[in-house]
């Protein structure tokens, strides 16, 4: 039983097909919908509410920061933008898992670079914004790099988080879960998986496709169900994951729930003189990674008018000015390097819903200033005539280039006080040595249920400080290679 299909579920959804063939039945649960083609349709509001989680829209319990995951067959791979980098050696070592080898890592993300076509993008799909941010990086100072990223056949349309209208980007929803179910791994999407119980037995409650609803219907009648598992792997995306075994009825580990870490984000914008295309062409090409020195990293982005407008600080008509020259905005993403923190962690309320302990520490703050501040620079060093950026004004004048460090201050970045998102959600059911500072063993094993394995980005026991997802895939071929080694005493 595989419960989740996204960059994990998918992945051991295809590793666990060849036990199909030994006569064992591998069945993979999905919460969200199984999308058609042409359900992929562009507009914003309209598949930010067909994919993601509340819309987009997911709070931390002090409602100071979105946390934004999909809901669908293929989880966030739908929706994300194809880069794909290996996990840094120095990140691994400061995991300090027993087991958990950076060498082994890089060659099973090795794999899985090739299987979903991750390259560099040609330079035709290399539009304004990211140009702008290359020659800006440089100008400034800064290491530029390429992303990889896993596209096959990309028009550019630049939509990549609403869901790839083309077709082009190579998620688990292309590559991993049709070839499993062409093997013979069946696939059950609208299935929410409620609880586990110590006797493997699940609940599933699966649900009617709404009238009008984007998406299929669900494979199987809707209804709730009790199914009857063997072995059961987890990867529902770090908030799900931990959530299900948190309202499970079954012996956990004390830091279930704990080690959660997210890469808090702002999207920053500058003003260019003349119109710049950032809605044609790969939207994420180029970053600058400063996470080992200050805390951060750098990505060119493109956002859409909702979600830019609501993720600018202040309002009035300094963010009606700013609005207003949407044809003209430069676009970085900043991306806070956190690390897991006692009081940062996963739980649930009284009817089993996820609630997300956050609180930014004064070192992700400094991390968020300093990205800021680099994030100016470069806009400047663009040809950007001004910033818009935490700061009183939020508008900064390039006559103030030379003023950013006064400028942009710790102060005007408290919690509640500005627009902060996050998107690559991490721990809550972190691995270890034992029960005693972990969730699982590096194979994914939960401590003490031998029959239950993880495989999602809730394993990291820290921040990875980049982009998970070849990360993920890289752990769940581990998880899986486990499960076929176990797989007869399990279901003996």
């Amino acid at each position: 039983m595989v419960i989740g299909s996204g960059a994990g579920g998918g992945t051991v959804a295809q590793e666990l097909a060849p036990l199909v063939r030994d006569g064992v039945r591998v069945l993979v649960l999905e919460k969200g919908p199984r999308f058609a083609d042409d359900d992929f349709t562009g507009r914003e509001l309209e598949m930010a509410d067909a994919l993601y989680q509340d819309g987009g829209a997911f709070l931390t319990r002090d409602g100071t920061m979105t946390l934004a995951f999909a809901s669908a067959y293929g989880g966030s791979t739908v929706v994300y933008t194809g880069t794909s980098l290996t996990a840094p050696a120095r990140v691994i070592r400061a995991w300090d898992v027993p087991g958990i080898d950076h060498a082994d890592l890089q060659a099973r993300s090795a794999k899985y670079t090739e299987q979903n076509n991750v390259h560099l993008l040609d330079e035709t799909l290399i539009n304004d914004n990211n140009r702008l941010f290359v020659v800006g990086g440089r100008n400034a100072g800064y290491y530029v790099e390429q992303f990889p990223v896993n596209v096959k056949g990309c028009r550019g349309s630049s939509l990549c988080n609403l869901g790839c209208p083309n077709q082009a980007k190579q998620g688990t929803n292309r590559v991993q879960l049709p070839r499993a179910e062409r093997a013979g791994v069946e696939v059950v999407t609208r299935a929410e998986v409620q609880r586990i119980t110590s006797d493997r037995t699940l609940d599933v409650r699966v649900s009617e496709r709404s009238p009008g609803a984007k998406g299929a219907p669900s494979e199987w009648a809707p209804g709730d169900y009790r199914v009857q598992a063997h072995i059961v792997v987890v990867a529902g995306g770090a908030i799900g994951t931990t959530s299900l075994l948190l309202r499970s009825a079954l012996p956990a580990p004390r830091s279930l729930g704990h080690g959660f870490t997210c890469h808090p984000a702002l999207i920053l914008v500058a003003e260019h003189p003349g119109p710049i295309t950032n809605d044609v062409g790969h939207p994420k090409s180029y970053f600058v990674d400063h996470a080992e020195s200050e805390r951060f990293v750098l990505e060119t982005c493109m956002y859409f008018p909702f979600v830019t407008a609501k993720s600018l600080t202040g309002f009035g008509a300094t963010h009606s000015e700013i609005m207003r020259a949407f044809p003209r905005l430069q676009m970085i993403l900043l991306l806070a390097c956190d690390h897991a923190t006692p009081d940062n962690r996963i739980a649930v309320d009284r009817a089993g819903r996820p609630v997300v302990h956050y609180r930014v520490t004064p070192q992700t703050v400094d991390g968020l200033v300093r990205g800021t501040r680099a994030a100016a620079r470069i806009f400047f060093a663009a040809g950007a005539r001004r910033v818009h950026a935490p700061a009183d004004p939020p508008l900064i004048e390039a006559s103030d280039a030379g003023r950013l460090d006064e400028r942009i201050t710790a102060r005007h970045f408290r919690p509640g006080s500005l627009a902060v998102s996050a998107a690559h959600l991490m721990g809550g059911c972190g691995m270890g040595r034992g029960a005693a500072d972990s969730v699982t063993d590096s194979w994914g094993v939960v401590h003490g249920l031998p029959w239950l394995r993880v495989a999602d980005a809730s394993l990291f026991p820290d921040s990875l400080e980049i982009n998970p997802y070849l990360t993920i895939m890289a752990l769940a071929d581990r998880v899986a290679e486990a499960v076929r080694r176990d797989v007869a005493a399990l279901l003996g």
